[in-house]
């Protein structure tokens, strides 16, 4: 079933950039609407959703677990038929923007953002998440931060991803690509550069214009 969609920026904008929520955080979480008020001003048209379990979450006023994976999966087809494949670049917050990976070669959508991606259970990483980023072929974009829970900086480059998947660090960023505020660097000017690398990202996997 179709979920709802939230849309930010020109409807005639290029390319469309679908994201996905976290495991906890509705699709109108701060982090969700400073991303995507960011790159609609950019210029880009952003689609969001929830998944049926977040969506129950809202009208129900209390807390649920995910859905299950194929669940999960089938809210994103919906959503990727709904704008086209050939016009979409898919992603989100971390178990958003991994079902987007999951489900990216098989729907031929033009890229993947994943912002925070969960390679494994905080405290547990021998539990990878990383089994297709090995073979993705659809080009992908993972902005994390240098000292993520679910993926440190010293962690990720010792696992075997596809040459499609292009990981980016924002300076001591956690999960939410959040900084202390003794690394001198801030919240702001992290989401600023991953927007900044999102919006050349986008760029980059615009379709051209026939001549």
């Amino acid at each position: 079933m179709l979920p709802d969609l939230i849309f930010d920026g020109p409807a005639k904008a290029p390319l469309t950039l679908a994201l996905a929520h976290g495991a906890g955080a509705p699709m109108d979480s701060p982090f969700m609407n400073v991303i995507a008020q960011g790159l609609a001003t950019a210029g880009w048209r952003v689609a969001r959703f929830e998944f049926p379990y977040m969506a129950l979450r809202r009208a129900e006023g209390r807390k649920r677990p995910p859905d299950r994976q194929p669940v999960l999966l089938e809210t994103w087809q919906a959503v990727i038929d709904k704008i086209g494949s050939d016009k979409v670049v898919i992603g989100g917050k971390s178990m958003g923007g991994r079902m987007a990976s999951l489900i990216a070669d098989s729907a031929k959508v033009r890229g993947v953002i994943c912002m925070g991606y969960p390679f494994h259970p905080p405290g547990r990483p021998e539990k990878l998440r990383t089994e297709h980023l090995e073979s993705l072929k659809t080009p992908t974009l993972i902005l994390q931060g240098e000292r993520d829970t679910f993926g440190t900086r010293d962690e990720v480059p010792n696992y075997p991803l596809s040459r499609a998947i292009t990981v980016k660090w924002l300076p001591d960023g956690d999960h939410s690509l959040k900084p202390r505020k003794k690394s001198g660097h801030t919240e702001d000017g992290n989401l600023e550069q991953a927007m900044t690398l999102m919006d050349a990202f986008l760029k980059r996997r615009t379709p051209r214009k026939r001549t």
